[in-house]
């Protein structure tokens, strides 16, 4: 991983936190986590059977599927609740009623489509993120859920940060609180309120990205729990078991990835990975060959010529649509696009002439000054 990885800490051996996390691991008592977990969810386990036990969010991809999974063999009566994705792919969708099919009840929320463009168009032009929106109701949706619904237990997949298991772990204090939801489902530095007068958004417009006030957390008692605190997380074994319950992949690498399991519903998802690559330096590629030479699977050699060889592509197709369809929504062409990647892009970490342009191939692909991520 480079070091410009936002919150990435390197240490005075040049190791990463995340790989001084994965270390640790062997020194887990995975057996008494395991027990942790089914004290927990037996904790908020529906005693009379009328109402369903967890709020689990699902996506349709392997994680999600793998959490159903788990929460389906200890027992637990899930609602499933999906924050629709800003551009969902038919892989998308049929992995989705996959997850249906493995016996739940399920509950799709889809925002206001007129209102969802024009926060594309805002997320990729304030923030460079064209799925802000998604990025925030992700976390916001089922946590709304969980109030209206009043089930309590909120079952996240993998906390980003590999801090702890979440408000549920407690014994005491174990409500959720928007400072602690603003933390972990980030807004990625634009505020909802900062999108009141935008293109003609309104306060009404915005309550599927807003989290419920405290006082309606305390009173259902919403918490949440993160299952890789729980479980050996690992997204290659997770898409494994997903697979054997009907999750299924593509048969090439995903456009960006080194992987053919991953990031397959949102056709958003492309533009997404390469302005992370043009902020920072490292894309899709990036992550996954960390986590695979992290666990003894790849050499680092490997993972950077693979890296290099798939890693911020200029992102003309995503799972075989092209970027001119992938943009028609959200009302922008291609030029207006590239102007706003080159505004984005990190000049100290790519090549440039010697006016300061950058320099791109004939597919428009930048080239980086340093792969070797030294």
């Amino acid at each position: 991983m480079p070091h410009t990885k936002p919150d990435l800490r390197l240490d005075e051996e040049g190791v990463c936190n995340a790989c001084r996390s994965y270390e640790q691991r062997v020194d887990v008592d995975w057996d008494a986590r395991a027990a942790e977990l089914k004290e927990i969810t037996d904790r908020y386990r529906s005693k009379d059977g009328s109402n369903w036990d967890c709020i689990v969010p699902v996506s349709g991809g392997k994680d999600s599927t793998y959490q159903v999974i788990r929460m389906l063999q200890l027992g637990m009566n899930p609602l499933c609740v999906t924050a629709t994705t800003c551009h969902l792919s038919e892989i998308g969708r049929k992995n989705i009623e996959n997850i249906k099919n493995l016996g739940v009840d399920y509950v799709e929320f889809s925002p206001n489509p007129v209102i969802r463009r024009k926060l594309n168009r805002v997320g990729l032009s304030e923030v460079g993120d064209v799925s802000w929106p998604e990025h925030v109701g992700i976390f916001t949706i089922p946590v709304r859920a969980a109030v209206q619904y009043n089930v309590p237990l909120i079952v996240w997949g993998e906390n980003s940060q590999n801090e702890y298991g979440g408000p549920a772990a407690a014994a005491e204090n174990n409500v959720l609180t928007r400072r602690w939801l603003e933390e972990f489902g980030g807004l990625l530095g634009m505020r909802v309120s900062d999108l009141i007068g935008m293109d003609g958004i309104e306060q009404r417009h915005l309550i599927p990205y807003s989290y419920p006030t405290d006082d309606e957390l305390a009173t259902t008692g919403a918490t949440g729990i993160f299952l890789g605190h729980y479980l050996p997380w690992d997204g290659y074994s997770n898409a494994l078991i997903s697979q054997a319950f009907g999750f299924t992949g593509v048969s090439t690498t995903v456009e960006g990835s080194i992987v053919s399991y991953e990031n397959l519903d949102n056709l958003q998802t492309g533009i997404h990975d390469y302005f992370k690559f043009l902020k920072f330096g490292f894309g899709r590629a990036t992550d996954i060959a960390s986590l695979h030479v992290r666990r003894g699977r790849i050499t680092r050699q490997d993972g950077l010529q693979m890296v290099k060889r798939h890693d911020g592509k200029f992102p003309w197709t995503y799972l075989g649509v092209s970027i001119e369809q992938i943009l028609e929504p959200l009302d922008m062409g291609i030029e207006e696009f590239i102007s706003i990647c080159d505004r984005f892009t990190n000049k100290a970490i790519f090549k440039t002439d010697s006016r300061g342009n950058l320099v791109k191939d004939r597919h428009g692909n930048l080239e980086k000054l340093n792969y070797d991520n030294r």
